[in-house]
């Protein structure tokens, strides 16, 4: 079995493998702290799901599931309020994603989301990649933006965010991206946005594949000619398709703790992360949102180890994977590679 532990492997700090995270959310990428204290700072009652320091009981399968997901969401969003808010909120994850052996991150934002509180979209866009530059500047770490579109608005919104996207394309926005409850807003819909953003040179990573299945990831691929896919796992429900994402060399980005949290699957062990390394899929592990999963990077790692059984060859080529996945400069992806042949032959 590739990448299985052997009883002869040496087991390394999991947390030293030099990584890539390509999936992570704004608001969602919080620290539980942060949260707490800025909700007492602004003023903002937290629901008792929020304050507890053990993460909320999700199971987002349901509408109802998911409306309550989005809500804890929304809250968590309402606590920035001023714009040391949202640099102090960047720095953390930064720092965050330091100590968990990141070397690269693309970090996803609807910046529509928080325009009302700072002055409209292209301020609020504009501070929150001044607050990337600063906390790139601070920790050393390498920061990508995708724009990210809600499913749950109406496509003219994406095209007005696809054209944001590509007004920046030059200041740190790496890609263009579709979130939000597959269910309320199929990917043909957003066709339109992702020409605009493909035109100008931005690569397409829509979510599918989490809430509904394997033809959730086929519409990303056909219609937002979609370059990797968020979540995508339950393209195993259809073998063809996972042939046609290992051949065409589509990225997933796996989230395991998110999507045992979220109810997709109801456990770690059945996340079928060895079925797609094993099919040839390039698989990116990635954290989703810690703040309301309780899991970062390193644990998605840690889950690959302790529950899929990959041995530290295995967890280097996820790395591997992670990294040729990314969107960052040639150089860096090049760095990154030779640490993680450093960090095995260790």
């Amino acid at each position: 079995m590739a990448g299985a532990r052997t009883g002869d492997d040496s087991v390394r700090d999991v947390r030293s493998l030099p990584k890539a995270h390509l999936h992570l959310h704004f608001t969602g990428a919080m620290r539980h702290a942060t949260l707490l204290e800025l909700a007492e700072r602004h003023h903002v009652h937290l629901p008792e799901a929020l304050m507890s320091d053990e993460p909320p009981e999700l199971r987002a399968t349901d509408e109802r599931g998911w409306f309550r997901f989005q809500r804890l969401y929304d809250t968590a969003r309402s606590v920035l309020r001023d714009p040391d808010d949202i640099f102090r909120l960047v720095r953390e994850v930064a720092e965050d994603e330091v100590a968990d052996g990141s070397h690269w991150l693309e970090i996803q934002v609807d910046p529509s989301g928080y325009a009302a509180r700072f002055d409209g979209l292209t301020a609020t866009f504009d501070l929150m990649l001044d607050a990337v530059r600063a906390a790139s500047a601070s920790t050393g770490l390498q920061i990508g933006v995708i724009v990210g579109a809600n499913r749950t608005r109406h496509p003219l919104d994406a095209r007005t965010l696809a054209r944001l996207a590509v007004r920046h394309s030059s200041d740190g926005v790496i890609g263009f991206g579709l979130a939000n409850d597959e269910r309320r807003g199929h990917a043909d819909d957003f066709a339109d946005a992702f020409r605009i953003a493909r035109e100008a040179g931005l690569s397409g990573v829509p979510h599918g594949g989490e809430l509904l299945g394997a033809d959730s990831v086929r519409r990303c691929l056909d219609s937002l000619a979609a370059t990797r896919i968020g979540h995508g796992v339950r393209s195993v429900e259809d073998p063809d398709l996972v042939r046609r994402i290992a051949d065409d060399g589509v990225a997933l980005e796996v989230c395991p703790a998110s999507n045992v949290a979220l109810g997709v699957y109801d456990t770690a062990a059945d996340v079928p992360l060895r079925t797609l390394v094993e099919a040839g899929v390039q698989v990116a592990l990635a954290a989703d949102d810690p703040l309301l999963f309780g899991s970062r990077l390193t644990d998605q790692y840690e889950i690959a180890r302790h529950v899929h059984h990959f041995d530290d060859k295995g967890l280097a080529e996820l790395a591997r994977s992670s990294v040729r996945a990314s969107f960052a400069p040639d150089a860096h992806r090049q760095h990154m590679l030779e640490g993680i042949d450093a960090w095995l032959s260790a």
